[in-house]
Protein backbone atom coordinates (compact mmCIF):
# COMPACT_ATOMS: atom_id res chain seq x y z
CA UNK A 1 0.00 0.00 0.00
CA UNK A 2 1.63 3.42 -0.95
CA UNK A 3 1.38 6.62 1.38
CA UNK A 4 -0.81 7.81 -1.07
CA UNK A 5 -3.55 5.00 -0.48
CA UNK A 6 -3.17 5.05 3.36
CA UNK A 7 -3.41 8.91 3.46
CA UNK A 8 -6.92 8.47 0.90
CA UNK A 9 -7.77 5.84 3.42
CA UNK A 10 -7.42 7.57 6.58
CA UNK A 11 -10.56 8.85 7.61
CA UNK A 12 -12.61 5.67 6.45
CA UNK A 13 -10.02 3.50 8.42
CA UNK A 14 -11.40 5.91 11.70
CA UNK A 15 -14.61 6.02 10.76
CA UNK A 16 -14.72 2.09 10.93
CA UNK A 17 -12.31 1.77 13.95
CA UNK A 18 -15.06 4.31 15.97
CA UNK A 19 -17.93 2.40 14.86
CA UNK A 20 -16.78 -0.91 16.30
CA UNK A 21 -15.78 0.86 19.40
CA UNK A 22 -19.07 2.65 19.17
CA UNK A 23 -20.97 -0.78 18.66
CA UNK A 24 -19.99 -2.38 21.95
CA UNK A 25 -21.68 0.83 23.61
CA UNK A 26 -25.57 -0.51 22.79
CA UNK A 27 -27.07 -0.66 26.26
CA UNK A 28 -24.52 2.53 27.83
CA UNK A 29 -26.27 5.75 28.93
CA UNK A 30 -25.30 9.04 27.48
CA UNK A 31 -24.59 10.90 30.62
CA UNK A 32 -23.40 14.41 28.49
CA UNK A 33 -23.66 16.11 25.63
CA UNK A 34 -22.06 19.31 25.09
CA UNK A 35 -22.28 21.55 21.81
CA UNK A 36 -20.44 24.48 20.69
CA UNK A 37 -21.68 25.89 17.57
CA UNK A 38 -19.75 29.54 18.33
CA UNK A 39 -16.03 28.63 18.13
CA UNK A 40 -13.66 28.97 15.47
CA UNK A 41 -14.28 25.12 15.10
CA UNK A 42 -17.65 24.13 16.40
CA UNK A 43 -18.11 20.72 18.23
CA UNK A 44 -20.30 17.97 19.64
CA UNK A 45 -19.09 16.11 22.30
CA UNK A 46 -20.71 13.04 23.91
CA UNK A 47 -19.94 10.94 27.01
CA UNK A 48 -21.15 7.64 27.22
CA UNK A 49 -20.96 5.51 30.80
CA UNK A 50 -22.29 2.34 31.41
CA UNK A 51 -20.96 2.35 35.31
CA UNK A 52 -17.40 1.33 36.69
CA UNK A 53 -17.39 -2.14 35.18
CA UNK A 54 -16.91 -0.40 31.69
CA UNK A 55 -14.75 2.09 30.29
CA UNK A 56 -16.54 5.41 29.65
CA UNK A 57 -16.79 6.92 25.63
CA UNK A 58 -16.33 10.24 24.57
CA UNK A 59 -17.32 11.04 21.09
CA UNK A 60 -15.66 14.15 19.41
CA UNK A 61 -17.11 15.32 16.19
CA UNK A 62 -15.76 18.61 14.97
CA UNK A 63 -16.70 20.84 11.51
CA UNK A 64 -19.88 19.88 11.83
CA UNK A 65 -22.66 19.97 9.07
CA UNK A 66 -25.58 18.53 10.74
CA UNK A 67 -26.73 18.22 14.28
CA UNK A 68 -29.85 16.90 15.75
CA UNK A 69 -30.95 15.85 19.07
CA UNK A 70 -34.19 15.20 20.23
CA UNK A 71 -34.47 14.34 24.47
CA UNK A 72 -38.29 13.97 26.45
CA UNK A 73 -37.67 16.51 28.75
CA UNK A 74 -38.03 14.08 31.82
CA UNK A 75 -34.95 12.02 31.22
CA UNK A 76 -31.66 13.24 32.65
CA UNK A 77 -29.50 10.56 31.34
CA UNK A 78 -30.50 8.13 28.49
CA UNK A 79 -29.82 4.43 27.69
CA UNK A 80 -28.87 3.84 23.93
CA UNK A 81 -30.46 1.23 21.91
CA UNK A 82 -28.81 1.70 18.77
CA UNK A 83 -25.43 3.37 17.95
CA UNK A 84 -23.46 3.56 14.45
CA UNK A 85 -20.97 5.92 12.57
CA UNK A 86 -20.82 5.76 8.82
CA UNK A 87 -18.12 6.80 6.84
CA UNK A 88 -19.56 9.30 3.54
CA UNK A 89 -17.36 9.20 0.77
CA UNK A 90 -16.72 12.04 -1.48
CA UNK A 91 -18.42 12.26 -5.03
CA UNK A 92 -18.76 10.49 -7.18
CA UNK A 93 -19.19 7.56 -4.50
CA UNK A 94 -22.74 7.09 -3.16
CA UNK A 95 -23.81 7.88 0.23
CA UNK A 96 -26.76 5.68 2.76
CA UNK A 97 -30.38 7.08 1.22
CA UNK A 98 -31.13 8.30 4.82
CA UNK A 99 -28.61 11.17 4.19
CA UNK A 100 -30.23 13.07 1.91
CA UNK A 101 -31.83 15.30 3.92
CA UNK A 102 -29.02 16.10 6.37
CA UNK A 103 -26.78 17.35 4.03
CA UNK A 104 -26.58 18.74 0.30
CA UNK A 105 -23.41 16.96 -1.52
CA UNK A 106 -21.34 19.19 -3.83
CA UNK A 107 -17.94 18.44 -5.56
CA UNK A 108 -15.34 19.23 -2.81
CA UNK A 109 -17.08 18.69 -0.07
CA UNK A 110 -14.91 16.31 2.13
CA UNK A 111 -15.55 12.89 3.42
CA UNK A 112 -17.72 13.08 6.52
CA UNK A 113 -18.86 10.99 9.55
CA UNK A 114 -22.51 10.48 10.13
CA UNK A 115 -23.63 9.42 13.86
CA UNK A 116 -26.72 8.16 14.82
CA UNK A 117 -27.72 7.36 17.90
CA UNK A 118 -31.15 5.96 19.18
CA UNK A 119 -33.01 5.30 22.57
CA UNK A 120 -35.44 7.41 24.31
CA UNK A 121 -33.03 10.50 23.53
CA UNK A 122 -31.76 10.74 20.17
CA UNK A 123 -28.74 12.25 18.25
CA UNK A 124 -27.75 12.38 14.93
CA UNK A 125 -24.67 14.48 13.70
CA UNK A 126 -22.58 14.76 10.26
CA UNK A 127 -18.95 16.40 11.07
CA UNK A 128 -15.98 15.95 9.22
CA UNK A 129 -13.89 15.25 11.92
CA UNK A 130 -14.44 12.30 14.34
CA UNK A 131 -12.39 11.17 17.53
CA UNK A 132 -13.60 8.48 19.46
CA UNK A 133 -11.80 8.11 23.04
CA UNK A 134 -12.20 5.03 25.60
CA UNK A 135 -11.29 5.39 29.13
CA UNK A 136 -9.69 2.87 31.19
CA UNK A 137 -12.56 1.19 34.02
CA UNK A 138 -12.78 2.31 37.33
CA UNK A 139 -12.21 -1.49 37.85
CA UNK A 140 -9.21 -1.75 35.75
CA UNK A 141 -7.67 1.27 36.63
CA UNK A 142 -8.02 0.61 40.64
CA UNK A 143 -6.27 -2.98 39.35
CA UNK A 144 -3.24 -0.56 37.74
CA UNK A 145 -3.23 1.53 40.59
CA UNK A 146 -2.73 -1.31 43.25
CA UNK A 147 0.04 -2.99 41.08
CA UNK A 148 2.36 0.11 40.75
CA UNK A 149 2.09 0.72 44.73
Amino acid sequence: MTDRTEARDAFKNRCTNAARTLASCVGYSISRISFDAFAEEDSLEITLREGPWKPDVVISLSNLHHVSIDKPPQIAGSFIDEISLIHLPVLPHPWPADTTDRVRRFDGLCELAWLRIAGPAEVDAVASIVTVYTAMSDDRASTVQNHLR
